[in-house]
């Protein structure tokens, strides 16, 4: 479904991204570990075109889709949770969901989805007339990942999910994860926590200083001892 190829992505003279090649089938969660600093962010972000790679292709279902503006990239059915949430902190929550679905006309559509994302995430609907800005780290993550939801995506691009939030959000966002997963959404994670994303996930890929240094199976990369010894505290 995604495929990425050479991907190469600098700020200024800092060589953020080095020629990364990598893929996601549908149906997949795929997994980007790394140290802070590795280039996993950078990476989402030109997928989306949020930032301009400098070299390398990306194709999204057979379309080159690397010179898109970011609103045809969403178009075409992707869409970016961002590190930090970024949600709309002066407009309420069903607001913010209704933003999500901005590039759509169609009306039951939009509130059958709707329903769903209340479904996955209750405690949205508890707050639907609640201004985001007031809302916890955790529910503002679940609203982030229900406002992109709410463009029908085809692929998820999940950045740092459980950054800042207490175990039992963590485990409430994956919990959800899991599901949108299990309804055939395609993802690929970025996630702090390691061992969580490889538990997660079917296949992960390791960066190192902007290149890719191992990749393979989840089940297997949790036994890999030279893995555990670097991102597991092992």
């Amino acid at each position: 479904m995604l495929e990425v190829t050479g991907l190469h992505v600098a700020y200024g003279g800092i060589q953020a991204v080095r020629s990364i090649t990598f893929h996601v089938n549908q149906g997949e969660m795929v997994a980007l570990i790394g140290a802070n600093g590795a280039g996993k962010t950078t990476t989402l972000k030109a997928i989306a075109r949020v930032i301009d790679a400098v070299g390398g292709d990306v194709h999204f279902c057979g379309e080159k889709i690397d010179r898109l503006a970011p609103h045809d990239i969403i178009r075409r059915g992707i869409a970016l949770v961002p590190e930090g949430r970024g949600v709309f902190p002066r407009l309420s929550v069903a607001e913010n969901l209704a933003m999500g679905a901005f590039v759509r006309d169609d009306k039951a559509a939009i509130a059958a989805d709707l329903a769903k994302v209340y479904g996955y995430f209750p405690r949205l609907k508890e707050r639907e007339s609640q201004l985001a800005g007031t809302l916890s780290g955790g529910e503002q993550q679940m609203l982030a990942i229900g406002r992109a939801l709410m463009s029908r995506p085809k692929m998820l691009l999940l950045d740092e999910p459980s950054m800042g939030l207490a175990p039992i959000m963590v485990q409430k966002i994956f919990e959800v994860v899991r599901a949108v997963a299990a309804d055939g959404m395609t993802i690929l994670l970025i996630e702090q926590n390691a061992k969580l994303a490889l538990e997660s996930s079917q296949r992960a890929y390791v960066m190192e200083s902007g290149e890719i240094t191992v990749h393979g199976d989840s089940a297997q990369l949790l036994d890999d001892p030279k893995v555990r010894a670097a991102y597991l505290g092992e």
